[in-house]
């Protein structure tokens, strides 16, 4: 039994599959948690832009 725990242990332990995964997920949520942190840093003044150019357009 001894034998067999350490050799899934080795096993496991050299299994890198799953870990791209793992890394996606947290590259993913940093651009996700950064890009709202961009998009409420910059929403007022795209806001700003965005009613100045509606005001200078023709009826």
């Amino acid at each position: 039994m001894r034998d067999y725990l350490l050799n899934l242990y080795i096993r496991l332990r050299h299994n890198d599959e799953g870990v791209t995964l793992v890394e996606y997920g947290i590259a993913l949520s940093i651009a996700l948690g950064v890009g709202a942190g961009v998009y409420t840093a910059l929403s007022g003044d795209i806001s700003g832009a965005l009613g100045a150019a509606g005001t200078a357009m023709p009826n």
